[in-house]
């Protein structure tokens, strides 16, 4: 056996450090180290102050049997019960240490020379059905929409899935609360929507796209406006925590709903899967409690047979951590993946593969990283400190 594998299995291996860092697009990187010099990767939200300082409170001598320096990361389970219930921190703080558990799977496959997807029980794929975005613009021009749908399907990668942004559609900026759409607002969803049929056709499947800005009578009023077009979802239509105004959808409409990236663990998942309130569940690994938090909501999902499909906008790191845990997961119909994936220089090897709609699955250890340290040197956010240095 590798001498590595077998110190690490025999727990004799440590954590050492936790750092953070910012870079120039504003992805925040996690880098956990350890004495065996193996280090594991994680990404998550904020800045690179806010992450070091989240994971600095963690790591502070108020509570310091809950931090992870010293002990063995291996232990997963233990540290996510730590990280999220013994030192229960929510909101921001949990996209932070989201991305120490996504690092923690790194560092775990790494060790023990696995991928990811291996860890968790073994591969159902080996490759990620994808859907993807549609961007702005003129969203009730005909010919516009033609000229989008041309860019987005002839660029070589084969998507059979878009989002259709409503904020574009409402000329509104993302997420701004619209509690009241208009018969007129509901016309024009209408006649766009009806556009983006006609230009992508009966072999591309849209996805209604909402960050959770409407109210109840509107998010009904939108169902209605799109409902001819038959969307593969209607995303975020409603605020995202249970309440009964989702059930209240439910029986306005046939759309299949469609919700979770802001669910931050198992349990803000459940209602909607007790009450059948939603047709697919959409978390997200930094927003959810990392690789081990979103296993949890998806086990429980599998007991309804409730699809999941995870969200997915972020970096690299969110990317590689997104495909090896879709491909562990029997209930995951398709994944979300941003247009440009493919195109991320943080590694020096293992590049994303997108091809005929589908993202190849990584057979590397860990999340099938290699980050090149040179590249993240030089696009570090202005002032940044070397990984916290």
């Amino acid at each position: 056996m590798n001498p590595l594998i077998q110190s690490s299995a025999a727990g004799q291996v440590k954590i050492t450090a936790i750092k953070a860092m910012e870079l120039a697009d504003h992805r925040t990187l996690i880098k956990i180290e350890t004495d065996a010099g193996v280090d594991g990767y994680g990404e998550c939200h904020g800045s690179g102050s806010f992450a070091r300082a989240a994971i600095a409170a963690l790591e502070g001598p108020r509570l310091p049997h809950l931090g992870l320096i010293g002990k063995d990361p291996l232990a997963i389970e233990v540290h996510f019960h730590n990280m999220f219930y013994a030192y229960p921190q929510r909101g921001r703080v949990t996209r932070v240490l989201s991305g120490v558990d996504i690092a923690l799977w790194d560092l775990a496959g790494k060790l023990l020379g696995q991928p990811v997807s291996k860890l968790l029980g073994g591969n159902f794929r080996d490759e990620i059905k994808l859907y993807s975005h549609c961007g702005g613009g003129d969203m009730l021009d005909k010919a516009a929409w033609r000229d989008r749908v041309d860019k987005l399907t002839g660029d070589g990668r084969g998507f059979t899935a878009f989002k259709v942004d409503i904020h574009h559609v409402l000329g509104v900026p993302m997420q701004q609360y619209s509690p009241s759409i208009s018969p007129e607002d509901a016309r024009n969803v209408h006649r766009s929507y009806t556009l983006a049929r006609e230009a992508f056709g009966d072999d591309i499947d849209i996805i209604v796209h909402c960050h959770n800005e409407l109210d109840v009578p509107s998010a009904i009023r939108v169902a209605a406006a799109v409902e001819h077009i038959q969307p593969l979802y209607y995303e975020d239509p409603l605020a995202p925590a249970y309440s009964e105004s989702w059930t209240a959808l439910r029986r306005s409409t046939r759309l299949p709903l469609f919700t979770g990236e802001n669910l931050e663990l198992a349990e803000d998942a459940l209602p909607f899967l007790q009450n059948q309130a939603v047709d697919a569940l959409q978390p997200d690994l930094i927003n959810s409690g990392g690789i081990t938090g979103v296993k949890k909501m998806a086990d429980l999902a599998a007991l309804y047979r409730i699809p999941v499909c995870l969200h997915n906008v972020s970096g690299l790191i969110l990317n590689m951590a997104s495909q090896q845990f879709s491909a562990a997961l029997f209930n995951c119909p398709l994944m979300e993946c941003s247009a440009r994936a493919d195109q991320y220089q943080w590694a020096t090897q293992n590049p994303i593969v997108i091809k005929d709609g589908k993202m190849k699955v990584s057979t590397a250890p860990g999340l099938g990283l290699d980050l090149d340290q040179d590249y993240l040197k030089a696009h570090r956010a202005e002032g940044e400190p070397w990984w916290g240095r």
